[in-house]
């Protein structure tokens, strides 16, 4: 994921709402959002060149989803799977706590990351860059793109006012879907400099990516209702912006007891 907008407790009626796009090469092999054969309980895509995902949620009402941290070209060779960072969540048993504290160990073995879970009771992020402390988030709108939680680039500014507005539209998927097809490219001057050249910061910018080899891959509407229905909707995107499909899942999500 580059563009993860989140409101935590912050609804009336829907206690988690994500919205979401997946920025990757074309040519990186995935599949959409699925029940997983073996973890039936996973509702999530796949990356298939190394097994993780970008975003997944659970029948226990377990949530992750990460971005990658943006830093221009430093990236570890034969790093971990920051993919298996969310899939590892979903599909197991520990609370987020221990969860994070055992991961906490090993951070720097994975190119740099922002990692959000939850579980019915608590909503954490982590990252191995900056103040690398597990943050507990209460009720309230987070955004996150391609650095550190809630750092004002102008797409993550613009997306979360226009994903506020949105919430007020629930169950309605239109308004959502609509923000993150915004592909406006911010102005030079307001750019951030993540050590990529401008051309590269210029096509970041905007909420929905497009360029000819990478680009925005799959757009994600999640939502819990307080009953606990849950519901997934994504849409995959070609190179050219087209629709490939659409996927949307629901299922009522139960509270499983979890292991420390």
């Amino acid at each position: 994921m580059c563009l993860i907008l989140l409101a935590w407790q912050a609804h009336p009626d829907y206690p988690l709402v994500v919205a979401a796009n997946r920025d990757e090469f074309f040519t990186r092999p995935s599949a959409p959002a699925t029940f997983w054969p073996e973890a039936p309980q996973v509702l999530a895509g796949r990356d298939l060149e190394a097994g993780g995902t970008w975003l997944g949620v659970s029948r226990g009402r377990r949530f992750a989803a990460l971005t990658n941290y943006r830093e221009g070209g430093k990236l570890l060779p034969r790093a971990r799977s920051r993919g298996a960072l969310v899939a590892d969540f979903v599909a197991g048993h520990a609370r987020p706590a221990a969860y994070l504290a055992r991961r906490a160990t090993h951070a720097a073995d994975y190119n740099g990351f922002n990692l959000l879970i939850a579980d019915d009771e608590r909503l954490g992020y982590c990252t191995n860059r900056g103040d690398r402390r597990t943050r507990w988030l209460g009720p309230g709108i987070y955004g996150l793109s391609n650095h550190l939680l809630d750092t004002p680039w102008p797409k993550l500014a613009s997306a979360k006012a226009a994903f506020a507005k949105a919430l007020a539209t629930l169950p309605a998927p239109a308004a959502f879907l609509e923000l993150l097809a915004d592909q406006e490219i911010v102005p030079d001057s307001h750019l951030p400099e993540t050590g990529v050249p401008i051309e590269w910061e210029r096509i970041l910018s905007a909420i929905f990516v497009r360029s000819e080899h990478y680009g925005t891959r799959a757009s994600t509407l999640l939502t819990r209702h307080r009953d606990g229905l849950t519901t997934l909707l994504e849409r995959s995107f070609d190179a050219d912006a087209r629709a490939l499909g659409e996927v949307c899942e629901s299922f009522q999500s139960s509270l499983i007891s979890t292991s420390v």
